[in-house]
This record gives C-alpha cells, structure tokens and sequence, in this order.
C-alpha cells in the first residue's frame, strides 16, 4: 500500500450550500459543516499527512471536493476537465498547490471530462468510472495517461446505478488486494482478481471510505461495514460526514493524497 504524506485540501466557503447536490436532504448547515471539515483534517494529521490548506473560494461553492480536479499516481498526475460546467473553474487552484509536488502534468481535454471521484486507484491498476461527469473521451484520454506511465486501467459504466453520481460513490480501494463496493457491483467481472467487502444497501453511503496510510477513514453511522472491516483487520476511524453528505460528498472527496 502506497504510503502518503501530503493532501491538499480546502474548506467549505461561505455559500456551499450552493453548490450542485442531488441528495434530497436539505441544506447544510456551514458551521457544522467547517467543523467536520476541521476534524476531517485533523484525522488526515493523525494518519502522518501534512497538509496544504486552499483558501475557502466563494466563486466555486463545490471546491471543497478537491478530489475532482485531479488523477495523483505515484508517476503522473492528471489535471482533470470536470463535467460539471460549473466547477471547471477550479481546477487553476489546485494546480498551483500541487506544482510544487509534480514536474509533469497531463491534462484533460475538450470534448473528454473527466471527475476525480469517478477514478480508483488500486496499486498498479486504476478502475475508471463512465458516468454523467465522466465520459468515454474523458476515460480513455485518461487512460491513455496513466498507460503512459505504466499503469493499467478498466472501464466501468455506473450510468443507471442507482444512487451512483461517481464510481467512488460506490467503490473504494483499501489496500492488500481488498475492495470496499456497494451492491451494484456484486458479480462484476472488473474485479474478479480482489476481496470485497460489501456494503449493505441501507449503508451505501459508506462505500466511499479511504485508505490513509495505516487507517480507513469511514462515515459515522454505518456500523454493518465498520464491524466488517475492523474484522478483516483495518484499523477504522470514525469520521461525521452528515453535512458534506447533503452536497453529494463523502470522505474521498475532501482531499487529495499523495
């Protein structure tokens, strides 16, 4: 398991509740959501990262979900073309923070786009997300990238999958040949060759925890998977997502490791 050291990461600005959202769940409330967030980055400390702390960016109520503007590999980065016409501004920041970090970086271009949430890093392999913010072009440009630098990479259309907005919406890499995936993905031939672990429909949301380094970050509130996962063996940090659940957002979203 690759072992990270730096995030960029960015709070939530004054009006994210503008942002675009598809939950249903009401408005959040930014307070509470500020202090997630601090929790969020202090758990990210914990798990021995440094961060680099974006300024809050009215212009853009979804910066906050900073994994969407970049693909990090260990050999490549790849500055993404987000789907969302709305948030292609966003990119130009989290460029500039990771400059210092990569020398080389691809980019997404016209027609493709692609969102980094629909991207999943498994060691050498990279599943790829066909979704309503990613399309064919945006996938197979970035495809093309990360075979460059010697990666592989498998396409997997989540279009028509209930509550999918991302591939990561319902997938998660957690290291040592294990997949966290919702329902959906039962019986996929994409992912024949690891161990999954997974996520009882009532608990889907929960589908979308992280590796950091020696800890799985996941959404408080899900105890079947969190019983599941400390059984394997994974040390399990319970982090309260209530607020960025609201915005569509889960725990991969709110930084970018590297």
């Amino acid at each position: 398991m690759h072992m990270f050291t730096h995030s960029i990461v960015c709070p939530p600005c004054a009006n994210f509740a503008g942002g675009l959202t598809t939950a249903g769940l009401g408005a959040p409330i930014l307070e509470r959501a500020l202090e997630q967030h601090e929790r969020y980055c202090e758990a990210l400390e914990r798990c021995g990262i440094e961060l680099t702390r974006l300024a809050p960016d009215p212009r853009h109520p979804d910066s906050t979900f900073v994994e969407d503007m970049a693909v990090l590999a260990a050999r490549c980065a790849v500055i993404t073309r987000p789907g969302a016409m709305s948030r292609r501004g966003e990119t130009k920041a989290v460029r500039e923070a990771l400059e210092p970090f990569c020398g080389t970086f691809y980019e997404i271009e016209a027609p493709g786009t692609v969102d980094g949430g629909d991207v999943c890093e498994a060691g050498e392999h990279f599943f790829i997300g066909i979704s309503g913010r990613t399309n064919e072009e945006g996938a197979r440009q970035l495809a093309g990238f990360l075979s460059s630098s010697g990666y592989t990479s498998t396409f997997i259309d989540v279009r028509g999958l209930a509550g999918l907005l991302h591939l990561k919406s319902g997938l998660a890499s957690l290291g040592d040949g294990w997949l966290v995936a919702a329902e959906p993905f039962a019986g996929h031939g994409g992912f024949i060759d690891y161990h999954m672990a997974f996520v009882d429909p009532a608990e889907m949301y929960a589908a979308n925890c992280v590796r950091v380094n020696d800890r799985v970050l996941l959404p408080a509130g899900y105890p079947g998977i969190e019983k599941r996962l400390r059984e394997i063996g994974f040390d399990v940090l319970i982090l309260d997502m209530s607020e960025f659940r609201k915005m569509d957002g889960g725990l991969s979203c709110l930084s970018l490791r590297f």
